[in-house]
């Protein structure tokens, strides 16, 4: 008789906009009893996701599930870097950057189904002065509005573009020094972007040509911009078309340094963190195994027309 393959499933209770409460029975009954050996946690503290994912891997666990947000997907999925146990994810946040990314279903049936489809791949992920991200981490406007969004209990994209509009006339571009090993430049930015993934999120695309797999990084760096660039810069970032913006440089690297003028915020996955003057990112390629559909969904992007009417009617 082959032997279960243990599967481990951490729950963040708090995490997201979504209930969770039937979610362990839902869960469990997904998974062939003959098959699996289905271990169920709910998190009760800060860290204590990441503590059960070491536990997983010392059991020699097959999978590691996350159910929650960016912030329990980051901290499962740290955990889990270098080990041989895969990252599954149950996408139950706002913004749900990795799962958008790995085209892995919003909803929690399908999400489970994906799961059960045993797909398993090998991502890249970053350091940023020594902590972990997957998907984005970057100074400037994005981290004021990770801040912004932070202390909200409301979300959802119309939030978060309502969010992104209001620190827009709140923050002063700062300058930056943005130093790899395929150039230089010094300039003052509106955000300094690094980006394994394409987006932060909520399908915002900062980096639409980012691949998780190519062992590299996008650092977008978007000049300062006027209140009349707002609604292009708004349609081309819900589009993947922000790489056409005439104040977007992009420089593709593995590792860079950012220089700033002063210390204080940045965003290491959509969770703003206090941070120096110098932040040091690199890329580790290969160093996640997680699991994703066989056969992605087609996307559908929205129409800029109706895309221009929400971003207007959430001001």
């Amino acid at each position: 008789m082959a032997q279960k393959k243990k599967v481990y499933v951490i729950i963040n209770p708090v995490s997201g906009t979504s209930a969770k409460q039937n979610l362990p029975h839902k869960i469990a009954k997904a998974f062939d009893a003959h098959k699996f050996d289905v271990h169920i946690f709910i998190t009760g503290y800060a860290g204590h996701g990441s503590e059960i994912a070491r536990l997983a891997i010392k059991d020699r666990a097959e999978y590691v599930i996350a159910v929650g947000g960016d912030g329990t997907v980051n901290e499962v999925g740290g955990a889990l870097v270098g080990s041989d146990t895969a990252l599954g994810i149950i996408p139950m946040g706002s913004g749900n950057g990795l799962g958008r990314d790995l085209n892995i279903p919003t909803d929690s049936k399908k999400a489970i189904e994906t799961i059960l489809e045993e797909n398993v791949i090998s991502i890249d992920y970053g350091t940023v002065n020594d902590r972990i991200f997957f998907c984005t981490c970057g100074v400037g406007f994005d981290a004021e509005v990770a801040a912004k969004v932070s202390g909200q209990k409301k979300r959802g994209s119309l939030m978060y573009i309502k969010n992104m509009l209001e620190t827009f006339f709140e923050q002063k571009p700062q300058e930056y020094e943005v130093i790899c090993p395929e150039g230089t430049i010094k300039d003052k930015a509106f955000v300094v972007t690094c980006a394994n993934a394409s987006q932060y999120g909520y399908n915002a695309h900062i980096a639409p040509h980012a691949d998780i797999q190519d062992g590299m990084m996008n650092v977008a760096i978007l000049k300062p911009l006027s209140i009349l660039d707002v609604p292009q810069t708004s349609l081309q970032l819900f589009t993947k078309k922000i790489d056409e913006n005439s104040k977007m440089l992009e420089l593709i690297t593995n590792e860079v340094t950012i220089k700033r003028q002063e210390a204080g915020v940045m965003h290491i996955d959509g969770d703003p963190v206090e941070m120096g003057k110098e932040i040091h990112v690199k890329i580790i390629p290969q160093g996640l195994k997680v699991l994703i559909p066989k056969d992605p969904p087609k996307k559908h992007p929205l129409d800029p027309q109706e895309l221009l009417l929400r971003v207007l009617g959430s001001i």
